[in-house]
């Protein structure tokens, strides 16, 4: 893969994996980025296996890896006189500046736009939030799980009509892992725009706005018809060829053939019914939509009777739009998975082998091979031995505590 970013330096502050993810895919494609972790705990997201949340395990922490991946990692006390200067140093040196902690906390640790371009003019400053930067909540922390999740409507329009339960995100950093994909876009459109202009700008992302351009659609649906957006009931949907089906094995097809008409005599071929598409009821696509539920209930007998093997087999030369409902293990070997290079290996600081997800943006028809997390502080000394410090300055700073 071409390293598009070679040659530019991010320089991270922030913590858990919104922001984080960001600078991980910039290092994917070839930015030099360097962490600032907290001098003593290093990012938060380090001790996540000890608060109950997730599942970690002692030897792989795979969730630091994906929001890591390739960084330099530097453990510094922003509180310290001492330490900001050091931020500072870095900051004259680095492209972008990269940050999810809120405006209060900017403020008390003097690291806002102003303090920082004091420094670099022309460096490029980010801000990740929870609802924006603007507003009565600006201030207020939160998780994609709230501002992403809940907030923005995106629980809502997944909850099923036929149940009251709220649903829960579907995985940990679901809507950070898409907002961080926000941020680098962001990052990439403001580099572009420096080089062309030479001004430097500010970008801001927010989990709330990035939920809300995830539900798109549906929020200018909602609000052309005046009602929030729920998922329709599924009996009241009118395509049968845009729906879920179970196999004879319990296993799950999802079609989604829009053009009705014109795909649902190609499924009674494929599924060997072809008398289905001589029957009256099913003649046009009016009919096909006003006898929907009949549709229904024949082709849920269809493919309960059969494993789900025995119809990739035989679904092989449909020409409509379907696919088997996977888990995250089946997805992993999913051909088209291993074709395209969307998994990668890669090994821990500790040689402890694992994959992770490739960078979802491809250059030059390649994929993006992950570097490592870094162990915490593992970059320090060489990070300031290039900012011209001395040995006994760094062990001064070090028994200080302004490094780790």
């Amino acid at each position: 893969m071409t390293a598009v970013l070679q040659g530019v330096r991010v320089l991270e502050v922030a913590e858990h994996t919104f922001v984080p993810a960001a600078s991980a895919l910039l290092s994917d494609w070839g930015a030099e980025v360097i962490k600032i972790e907290h001098v003593g705990r290093g990012d938060a997201m380090r001790g996540l296996a000890s608060s109950g949340v997730g599942i970690v395990p002692s030897d792989v922490h795979a969730l630091l890896e994906h929001s890591n991946r390739g960084k330099k990692s530097l453990g510094l006390d922003l509180t310290a006189p001492d330490g900001l200067e050091i931020l500072h140093k870095l900051a004259a040196t680095s492209d972008v500046f990269l940050t999810n902690k809120l405006p209060g906390v900017r403020e008390k640790l003097k690291i806002g736009v102003d303090e920082i371009r004091a420094h670099n003019p022309k460096i490029i400053y980010v801000r990740g939030t929870g609802q924006g930067e603007r507003g009565p909540d600006a201030d207020k922390g939160s998780y994609d799980s709230l501002a992403f999740w809940a907030r923005a409507g995106v629980a809502m329009g997944a909850m099923r009509p036929e149940y009251d339960l709220v649903p829960v995100p579907p995985a940990p950093g679901f809507g950070d892992s898409i907002g961080a994909m926000t941020i680098a876009g962001g990052i990439m459109g403001a580099l572009f725009h420096r080089e062309r202009t030479g001004e430097a700008a500010i970008v801001d992302v927010s989990l709330l706005g990035t939920g809300l351009w995830a539900m798109g659609q549906a929020m200018a649906l909602s609000l052309v018809l005046g009602i929030p957006w729920t998922a329709p009931p599924q009996d009241k949907m009118s395509n049968p060829l845009s729906r879920y089906y179970l196999t004879k094995d319990g296993r799950v097809l999802s079609f989604t053939c829009l053009q009705l008409g014109k795909y649902w005599p190609l499924l009674c071929e494929a599924v060997d019914r072809p008398e289905l598409t001589t029957d009256p009821r099913f003649a046009d696509q009016p009919s096909l939509t006003a006898n929907s539920q009949a549709a229904v209930e024949i082709l849920n007998e269809v493919f309960a009777s059969a494993t789900l093997d025995e119809w990739r087999d035989r679904l092989q030369t449909f020409a409509g739009q379907w696919a088997v409902v996977q888990d995250t293990l089946e997805a992993a070997v999913d051909p088209q998975t291993v074709a395209n290079g969307y998994l990668q290996a890669c090994e821990t600081a500790a040689g402890v082998p694992l994959q992770l997800v490739a960078a979802p943006v491809q250059f030059d028809e390649a994929p993006a091979a992950p570097g490592r997390a870094p162990e915490f502080n593992e970059h320090g000394d060489a990070i300031l031995a290039d900012l011209g410090f001395d040995w006994d300055t760094i062990v001064d700073l070090k028994v200080r505590g302004v490094v780790a």
